[in-house]
């Protein structure tokens, strides 16, 4: 048996979460490995619905979960989410979790910094404004604070000292007050008794269950195109979303990340700014976002529509290092007379079969659409291929085609059990 590694292979909610908690219940182990609480997973479970920021989805099985040191973490927001699933009857101790003693956090003032930036750029990154990108600048910048620096009180002060040096000549240059180093202090003092039982050491855990033969899924966030150095730059996260992430964000070595699954839903949407060739400003794009109910787990922002746009995918699953994609959100082009599928991309007058890097020549894409005959018959809830019109079959062979990625799941409902296994990524292969 193999470790499955998932990850986002568009633009990000794609449906991770159900994917995830599906997986999960054959894993003995899930990490989450970059990222922060920028990002969301929904999971529904009978009548409950659990919105996950930090928490590994594996929370809601019972699973031992980690927060991998590739991951920056909000530990105020944590601990509300903590507090959240737990009104929901979902308790999460420090026999479950574990919050890797190497990861950074992310502050006060990393949250402040985010939005002043955001408010006073003339071009809209469309940031989450929690933090997170100044959050791995310090860490990069060797300033940071650990979550094991939650340990050693006494050392926060020359820590906090350094951090702000940087800090506060920022926020003189948007003509904010500077950060106060006590008050920043008194925080963290308080929250560090209700973290410090959390933190343990990812890297040793890992090798552990490596040792004693167990099933390790390693979860992403956002998605490739979000991805700090193959996604659509600036226009992107803060970290990489590929899968070689993993083996980095987690403390293994990356023979063991296993089968990589790409997560994509059946048509594409994106949040927030930057190019979206496929994006559909008609009633169509208004349909496919209202019956996918389309707006951000995090932020509640409304997602922008489109066709699947298969030239992004099969490129996605080239630089994520994808072995076979889940498809999701099959159920919501029932009824749809015609279903496009973009083959490519014009680009003054020239046709293209990738993306290209620059930002530019992105907005300036025209898609090449070929049309398929939809179905007029319901997928919603189907748990096996004979339950599947002929042609949402067809469809879904078609974008196996297109991408060079066999589906290995198939989803057609929110429902943890309406999924389609086609090819068991937990085999070894």
């Amino acid at each position: 048996m193999a470790n499955v590694t998932v990850i986002g292979a568009q633009w990000g909610d794609e449906g991770k979460g159900k994917i995830i908690d599906w997986l999960s219940n054959r894993a003995d182990m899930v990490v989450r490995f970059q990222g922060g609480n920028n990002a969301g997973h929904t999971i529904v479970v009978g009548d409950k619905t659990y919105k996950l920021s930090l928490l590994p989805s594996g929370v809601v099985q019972g699973k031992r979960s980690i927060i991998g040191n590739g991951v920056v973490v909000d530990v105020w927001s944590l601990l509300d989410e903590i507090e959240r699933v737990g009104g929901a009857g979902l308790k999460v101790t420090p026999d479950i979790l574990v919050l890797a003693e190497n990861a950074e956090l992310v502050l006060p003032l990393h949250r402040e910094l985010d939005a002043l930036r955001e408010e006073a750029a003339s071009q809209k990154l469309g940031t989450t404004k929690r933090g997170i990108g100044p959050a791995y600048e310090d860490k990069v910048g060797r300033r940071a604070i650990r979550a094991i620096d939650l340990k050693d009180i006494a050392g926060l002060p020359a820590k906090i000292e350094r951090l702000l040096a940087h800090h506060n000549v920022l926020r003189k240059g948007f003509g904010a007050a500077e950060a106060d180093a006590g008050a920043l202090l008194e925080s963290l003092k308080e929250i560090a008794p209700k973290i410090v039982p959390f933190i343990g050491s990812s890297w040793r855990e890992l090798d552990a269950a490596r040792r004693a033969g167990k099933r390790v899924l390693f979860e992403g966030a956002q998605a490739v195109l979000l991805d700090i150095d193959h996604g659509t730059y600036p226009f992107v996260t803060s970290s990489n979303t590929v899968a070689g992430q993993a083996a980095a964000g987690a403390g293994i070595s990356p023979r063991q990340i296993g089968t990589v699954l790409g997560i994509v839903k059946s048509y594409t949407t994106r949040v927030g700014e930057g190019p979206f060739p496929t994006e559909l400003k008609d009633a169509t794009g208004e349909k496919l976002g209202e019956r996918g109910r389309e707006f951000g787990t995090v932020t509640g922002r409304k997602r922008r529509c489109g066709w699947f746009a298969s030239v992004l995918v099969r490129q996605t699953i080239i630089a994520g290092g994808v072995d076979g994609i889940t498809l999701t959100k099959l159920d919501v082009l029932d009824g749809f007379p015609e279903i496009k599928l973009c083959v490519g991309y014009e680009l003054d007058g020239k046709m293209l079969d990738y993306l290209p890097a620059d930002a530019n020549e992105q907005a300036r894409l025209k898609p090449i659409y070929e049309t398929m005959e939809g179905w007029s018959d319901s997928t919603h809830g189907a748990r096996s291929w004979a339950q599947l019109p002929a042609n949402a079959i067809k469809y879904v062979r078609r974008v196996e085609e297109l991408i060079g990625a066999p589906v290995a799941l198939l989803s057609t409902s929110p429902d943890r059990d309406d999924t389609i296994m086609v090819i068991d990524p937990f085999v070894d292969r």
